[in-house]
């Protein structure tokens, strides 16, 4: 008679566990890169407690090769679903090149409309004049950034850099609360 629970049931066990934690493994280390002293430690918390539940039972099913596949297949599924989770979290700050020969007014304008604040640098690239448009912003906002950057100029080149820490800024909450303090005290 065939057995379920060690060649079904435990594998699957074992799979779920460790998509589980690799998977709240994946968010603690994307967490810690960003600096969150915060909920990273909680997260290793529960990713090693699920862990050592998972690899308890390996241990105590050495001659099981269905475990071992569960494990493995678990820890792939698992980095998977972390980076799918965090791309819908978006979590953490962006800043954005552009490097463009094209008059930048309109981008600029478009951008600071969408309250991302630009800085623009006129430079000297390998074919000549260039404008360097530099933008930070929360990152999910991208597509839209992206989607305005390719409306803009189709064949603009850019670059997409993760920020760990931004201060201040002109679209800040703190700059907008300075600039409506100075409107008001202007009347």
């Amino acid at each position: 008679m065939f057995q379920w629970y060690p060649w079904v049931i435990l594998p699957l066990l074992i799979a779920l566990s460790r998509i589980c934690d690799v998977t709240i493994g994946t968010i603690r280390i994307i967490l810690v890169s960003k600096g969150n002293k915060i909920i990273s430690p909680i997260l290793g918390f529960f990713e090693v407690l699920i862990w050592l539940l998972a690899i308890s039972q390996i241990m105590k099913h050495l001659d099981n090769w269905a475990c071992y596949v569960a494990y493995a297949t678990g820890f792939g599924v698992g980095n998977y679903i972390g980076i799918l989770l965090e791309e819908k979290l978006a979590m953490g700050t962006l800043l954005v090149r552009i490097f463009t020969s094209q008059d930048v007014k309109l981008l600029v304008e478009s951008l600071n409309m969408e309250n991302h604040g630009v800085t623009v640098v006129d430079a000297e690239g390998a074919r000549g004049k260039v404008y360097m448009v530099y933008t930070i912003f929360q990152r999910k906002h991208l597509k839209e950034v992206i989607k305005r950057i390719q409306s803009y100029n189709s064949k603009a080149f850019y670059t997409v850099e993760d920020i760990r820490y931004a201060r201040e800024g002109i679209f800040s909450p703190r700059a907008r609360n300075h600039s409506q303090k100075v409107r008001c005290h202007s009347k």
